[in-house]
């Protein structure tokens, strides 16, 4: 259990409490701690919610993290610890399950209904090429694909579907013949991304 406090200038703005999984960190409104601020990257950071463990991770090396005024691209989240972004300080506190407010707890799906909340595995597939046919699986919650001479593409796997954004606007990589700006991308079966010159088809592997 984790609980988020955002200041702005010392001017509190919101309290948010997150059970379980990975609590994505940005601009992008379809984080799910979303900051309208230009200190943050589309795709700023990811915290790892795991038992009593919060563990956070830079995303996009042009944006720095700062918790506690020390620069981290990875840090085992203490109570009380505060992550520095532009004019926002974000507090990190472990939260316990009884002191959560009832009506932050997300409430637990009955059993026929839970085959239809699972995200579907994906995967992006090499088109054409001496690589064609080979699969890149999206099991993991975030995968990060090319380089810094050939372009970033990170795919982030959240529980409303895949998402595709770059650390930061660049021409060579496109979805459908469309460049990739900073703001995430929800990937559709059969959608093409190119980059490095070489497209990659997204799919899924099964069913949901």
């Amino acid at each position: 259990m984790a609980k988020f406090t955002d200041f702005y200038k010392d001017n509190l703005l919101s309290s948010t409490r997150f059970e379980s999984g990975v609590v994505h960190i940005g601009r992008d409104e379809t984080n799910d701690l979303s900051i309208d601020s230009l200190a943050f990257a589309p795709a700023h950071a990811a915290v790892i919610l795991h038992n009593s463990e919060s563990i956070i991770k830079q995303l996009n090396a042009d944006f720095p993290l700062m918790i506690n005024g020390q620069r981290h691209s990875k840090h085992l989240l203490k109570n009380g610890d505060t992550i520095t972004i532009g004019k926002h300080r974000i507090i990190y506190n472990h939260a316990e399950p009884s002191s959560l407010i009832q009506q932050h707890i997300p409430k637990q799906a009955p059993e026929n209904q839970k085959n239809q909340l699972t995200l579907p595995e994906a995967n992006l597939q090499i088109m054409p090429g001496k690589h064609i046919g080979h699969i890149v699986s999206l099991k993991k919650n975030m995968t990060r694909i090319g380089n810094e001479s050939a372009g970033i593409i990170i795919v982030t796997r959240r529980k409303d579907g895949y998402f595709a954004s770059v650390l930061k606007p660049d021409d060579r990589i496109k979805i459908n013949d469309r460049a990739l700006t900073d703001k995430s991308q929800l990937l559709k079966n059969s959608d093409t991304i190119l980059i490095n010159n070489t497209p990659m088809q997204f799919s899924y592997t099964k069913t949901s």
